[in-house]
């Protein structure tokens, strides 16, 4: 099984599928985990938590440089309530960057709505056939409704292809 996250598909049960006609941009990246026990929300506090550093850094310059336009300053997607169990989000919650959308042991959906642009994020673990660990595919699906929302997304669309499968990658580098 790949340690590193690897480009794929969009699950054909994952509720982000649903969203996907006529986004403006959409990816997905799936990894290999042996932690079977953990729900696709605990997968996504985990690969937040340990959201690498320099991620970081480009986060908190992005929040400098849109706020000069009058776009939300969203934070870093490390900032995380440790302690704070997975079982205590409730739908329309804030978890770090995203507020929950839905929430079950196999899909979390989670996302950002506003004038610009409409965000869905999707975490879906599915067991595998061995039974050895579970495949988790973080799916992103973005509808765009405005010329802001288009100019926001030139250095995003590449930007995201970068940090998605390294945040995901700490899913597979965490004990």
């Amino acid at each position: 099984m790949p340690i590193h996250p690897r480009k794929s598909t969009i699950p054909p049960t994952c509720l982000a599928a649903a969203v996907r006609d006529g986004a403006n941009f959409h990816d997905a990246w799936s990894i290999h985990s042996t932690h079977i026990e953990r729900s696709a929300l605990d997968h996504f506090l985990t690969a937040a938590q340990r959201t690498p550093r320099w991620v970081n850094l480009a986060m908190a310059a992005r929040n400098a440089i849109v706020q000069m336009v009058g776009l939300k300053n969203l934070g870093t997607l490390s900032e995380i309530d440790a302690s704070k169990l997975s079982s205590a989000y409730q739908p329309g919650e804030r978890v770090g960057i995203f507020t929950l959308f839905e929430n079950t042991f196999d899909e979390v959906l989670l996302g950002d709505r506003d004038k610009h642009l409409d965000v869905v994020l999707s975490v879906h673990r599915r067991l595998l056939p061995s039974g050895d660990g579970v495949e988790v595919t973080l799916t992103t699906v973005v509808h765009v409704k405005n010329l802001l929302g288009r100019l926001y997304m030139l250095p995003v669309k590449p930007a995201h292809r970068i940090i998605a499968p390294a945040v995901l990658a700490r899913i597979a580098t965490e004990g």
